[in-house]
């Protein structure tokens, strides 16, 4: 959890600042000084379009909830929610990163993982128990200010699931021992290499150690320094705990099928004897300002110049939380936002800009940041966006725009609150809330902050902390300096012994039945199939223009055409241009969004029902008008360009471009990625976008898929007036051909491409299968669940819980309808690259010849598929996906409510059979990236041929 990306909490939605700043006179004189060089920019005038205002929006949100603490100090809230026999558990410790004293950095992650390796009453895995009853959205979180643990679960399962979290809270230490936290070290040490190896994954490391002083709780990143992680003990480590998650120091929340009589009974049985301990006061922090603007260079594998700004700001209990929030969200979070206007748009200067704030419980980090168009001198870039800022400052944004940002806001929060647990949903909103400030009806108040903020107060805000000094980070391309990597020594210590607990682990009571929405089927007047489910949990509604393209419609000479097609729909239509368009989906509380797998090309939109009429009205400008004027067509193209060469130089993307080549042959429409070829991207000219769209993206080629909370009979009139008057043109529409694909290999080989400096590889390999993705998949798809599907799988846990060589590994299979892969894919640490491949081999022989599906994994298989089915449709979202997977691969609309029965059915001997006749173990193609120099004498002594590639 160590991306300094905008936050995605539910909570505060992004964005916070507030406190020791300059003086005001100090900020007037530097921003009159910045704002002598230009002229105020004044946005075009949007178009006049009726939408709900943002105080409508607000006052449809609730979250009724009841709160009582025991008598041990754990506080616990409830919210009832009866849309889906399901119930949200979120554990919150008031305790994280920045509560670690020097020398114990990364601690509160390092326990976050061995809360997860079993307690005294449930021995090994903790994933192991969660599959068993079905569990969904599952995981656990350390950030700077707070660890979470979290699982939704059937309603039958809550009891199993109380003593679970209960046994990790009060019941641990007697379980962790020394192998545990030398394993768990491994895999945190695994992670930290596998962020740090991203193009620019150094960098949050610098901001952190420059915005705050070194004794400062903010000064660490949460993954903390290898040498520290080296130097935990078990002592140490059990003493963190002991110290920091008693029951006095949690917020317990659950959301859904529960109410506040039924829950305080059974939380007070399998917590109510956790004894307290002491109460962690959570670190205090200033927002330090630096004495001046400091700027550095740093370089690394990234394909243009990106010039960043970062500030410290105040945290979450700031009054001007929603007006510094929603102040860089117009600067440059908005797709409509001024540096995109100015910067991408109108003087084509960056690829790409963003701006935003994170949200934390003393401080937060606000970050400005623009990626500069290749063959632009960055000095001319870093000026103007000296510029546009000052700008900015002196005379803040319009009420216009702070009521689009506002509406983009609420509606996005409106959308989260449909789940009830997860990353984000409920129990998120109430549980932070009440860890950070006291509050667990904060998101309300929050939310009321947005619907009342003006432009005056923004501008205010904005003054007052982006006036600041900065500290500026130019991230260019070339070679890093070398890494630092772990000592190598793990430390070792005295224990503190600790006298086990027995408790009896409650019954699982039976989960009810899937009742997936009924799927009704209508046509438009010109033959346009309409595909609808009602759900009411939110109201908004989902339409998604689904078509039989994909980017297996490209040619093989122009790959990347249906890509840049479908980001140039946005970019102009009907006469409205870019920024029109993106300004009218902001009023609305709309999201539009086109994408492409390799066999459908797909523009969701997602509408609040309040606003529907005007959204269908822009999505049929986008999808059945699209200008793609060449200014703009010359703008994408540059970004696409850009955006290609970077996935030359990350890691995953490109082992992800070079597999399909050799895996389907060079010619074959899926031996590519939906970002397509330099050469081809290059040479697309408006013509062939045109071209494409009228081939592909047509009503003769689509089909409609709706989730509302609004009834058919009221939604199809409005269907039928924009996608039921659509006219085929008079040319054929588009048809694919598609070769066979070259013989499965009957012999491995390795494809390397030298990536130096790697302190991680990516293993990336794969094979056909003759799999028929229009027949019984179960089989395949359990047989893969047991061998790399999901975090119990073998390769799983021999690579990252045995070994501690990986931060995770998984296989796949990629349901194509022309031609299934089996896929794997296991970074691994540098110096365990050949002995990686050696053990996945292993791994694969056991399970295909020596020891096939065990009782215990089958039964578990069948438990966590079977159990989990009612938490997976939570989601509209999931409803639609479900929807059109239903459709492309020509199951029955109740396909989910059979998959009960069929996984019940599954056997030892027919998954193992299935396996074996999907996989051949010496069928594999490994694409290897890595450092060359470390990585090649490895593999040599593998006895596969190793051929050295250059990157696609």
């Amino acid at each position: 959890m160590r991306n300094l990306s905008k936050l995605t909490v539910l909570l505060a939605s992004a964005s916070v600042l507030a406190a020791c700043a300059p003086s005001a006179r100090v900020q007037s004189a530097a921003v009159a000084d910045l704002t002598a060089a230009v002229a105020p920019a004044i946005p075009p005038a949007p178009p006049v379009i009726q939408a709900a205002p943002v105080s409508a929006l607000v006052s449809q949100v609730a979250i009724p909830h009841t709160e009582f603490k025991l008598a041990n100090g754990l506080t616990v809230i409830v919210h009832e929610d009866h849309k889906a026999p399901v119930v949200a558990v979120s554990t919150w410790y008031n305790v994280g990163s920045k509560d670690e004293p020097a020398g114990k950095t990364g601690f509160a992650h390092l326990f976050e993982h061995l809360m997860f390796n079993g307690s005294e009453n449930l021995p090994g895995d903790y994933f192991t128990y969660l599959q068993q009853i079905g569990a969904t959205d599952y995981n656990g979180t350390t950030w700077f200010d707070r660890t979470n643990y979290f699982e939704t679960v059937p309603r039958g399962a809550l009891e199993r699931a109380l003593f679970m979290e209960s046994d990790r809270m009060g019941y641990l230490l007697g379980a962790i021992d020394q192998s545990k936290l030398d394993n768990q070290r491994g895999v945190v040490q695994n992670e930290k290499r596998q962020g740090d190896n991203r193009p620019g994954g150094l960098v949050d490391y610098e901001v952190l150690a420059t915005l705050f002083p070194g004794a400062h709780p903010y000064h660490h990143d949460t993954i903390g320094s290898m040498a520290d992680l080296d130097a935990a003990t078990l002592a140490t480590v059990k003493e963190w705990f002991i110290d920091k998650y008693g029951p006095n120091n949690a917020v317990l929340v659950l959301a859904g099928d529960i109410n506040a009589a039924e829950a305080r009974p059974l939380v007070e049985k399998y917590f109510g004897a956790i004894k307290p301990g002491p109460v962690n006061n959570p670190a205090q922090a200033n927002v330090p300002t630096l004495p001046a603007t400091k700027t550095i260079e740093m370089k690394d594998h990234v394909a243009a110049v990106e010039l960043q700004r970062h500030w410290a700001v105040p945290g979450i209990n700031s009054p001007q939380l929603a007006a510094i929030d929603l102040g860089g969200s117009i600067l440059g979070g908005l797709a409509s936002s001024r540096l995109d206007r100015i910067l991408v748009r109108d003087e084509k200067l960056a690829v790409s800009v963003s701006a935003g704030l994170q949200v934390f419980q003393r401080i937060g980090l606000f970050e400005v940041s623009a990626t500069v168009k290749p063959g632009v001198d960055p000095a001319v870039v870093d000026k103007r966006l000296d510029e546009i800022m000052a700008d900015y400052l002196a005379n803040g944004p319009t009420e216009e725009e702070v009521a689009r940002a506002a509406t983009q806001d609420v509606a996005g929060r409106i959308r989260g609150l449909e789940t009830v647990g997860g990353f984000g949903g409920k129990a998120v909103a109430l549980a932070e809330g009440k860890v950070f400030t006291g509050d667990s009806d904060f998101y309300k108040r929050s939310l009321n902050q947005y619907a009342s903020v003006s432009a005056a107060d923004v501008k205010a805000a904005m003054q007052q902390w982006l006036g600041r000094p900065a500290f500026k980070v130019n991230l260019v391309p070339g070679e890093r300096p070398p890494y630092e990597e772990a000592k190598g020594g793990k430390a070792k210590g005295k224990d503190i012994p600790t006298k086990k607990t027995p408790r009896v682990m409650p019954a699982v009571a039976q989960t009810p039945p899937l009742d997936f929405p009924n799927v009704t089927h209508t046509t438009l007047s010109n033959g346009v199939q309409v595909h609808y489910a009602q759900r009411n949990a939110i109201p908004t509604t989902q339409v998604a223009l689904s078509f039989d393209a994909g980017y297996s419609a490209d040619a093989v000479s122009g790959r990347g055409l249906q890509n840049l097609t479908l980001n140039l729909l946005e970019e102009g239509a009907a006469g409205k241009t870019s920024q029109q368009i993106a300004e009218e989906e902001e009023s609305l509380g709309a999201e539009v969004s086109a994408s492409g797998s390799a066999d459908r090309s797909t523009i969701i939109l997602g509408a609040l029902s309040a606003n529907l009429s005007p959204s269908l009205d822009l999505l049929r400008d986008i999808v059945e008008r699209p200008d793609f004027n060449a200014p703009d067509v010359d703008r994408v193209k540059t970004q696409t360009l850009t955006a290609i060469s970077q996935a030359q130089k990350e890691p995953n993307s490109m082992a992800a471009r070079a597999l399909p080549a050799l895996i389907y042959g060079e010619n074959h429409p899926y031996a590519t990625t939906g970002l397509g070829q330099v050469a081809a991207v290059t040479g697309f000219t408006p013509d062939n976008l045109k071209a494409f769209h009228s081939t592909w993206l047509r009503p003769d080629n689509m089909e409609i898929f709706v989730v509302s909370n609004l009834p058919l009979a009221e939604l199809q009139p409005q269907l039928e007036q924009r996608f039921g008057t659509w006219t085929a043109p008079a040319t054929p529409k588009g048809v694919k051909t598609f070769s066979a694909p070259p013989a499965r290999p009957s012999a491995q080989r390795i494809y390397l491409i030298d990536r130096p400096g790697s302190p991680q590889s990516i293993i990336y390999g794969g094979q056909l299968t003759g799999i028929n993705p229009y027949g019984e998949i179960v089989p395949y798809s359990g047989a893969n669940e047991v061998l790399g599907g999901n975090f119990l799988s073998r390769i799983n846990m021999d690579l990252r819980e045995t070994k501690g060589w990986s931060y995770g590994v998984r296989s796949s299979i990629a349901l194509n309808v022309n031609a299934v892969p089996y896929l794997i894919n296991a970074p691994v640490q540098a110096d365990k690259t050949g002995e990686s491949i050696r053990a996945l081999n292993n791994d694969l022989q056991i399970m295909l010849n020596k020891q096939g599906v065990t009782q215990e994994e089958l039964t578990r298989l069948v438990s966590n598929n079977v159990d989990a089915l009612p938490g997976r449709f939570e989601t509209s979202g999931a409803v639609l996906a479900a929807m059109m997977a239903n459709d492309l691969y020509r199951r029955p609309d109740n396909y989910y409510e059979l998959l009960a029965d069929k996984y019940r059915g599954l056997t030892r001997a027919g998954l193992d059979q299935a396996l074996k006749t999907a996989v051949d173990p010496n069928g594999f193609s490994w694409v290897v990236v890595g450092d060359a120099k470390q990585v090649k004498p490895q593999l040599d002594k593998l006895g596969i041929p190793v051929e050295v590639i250059q990157p696609k």
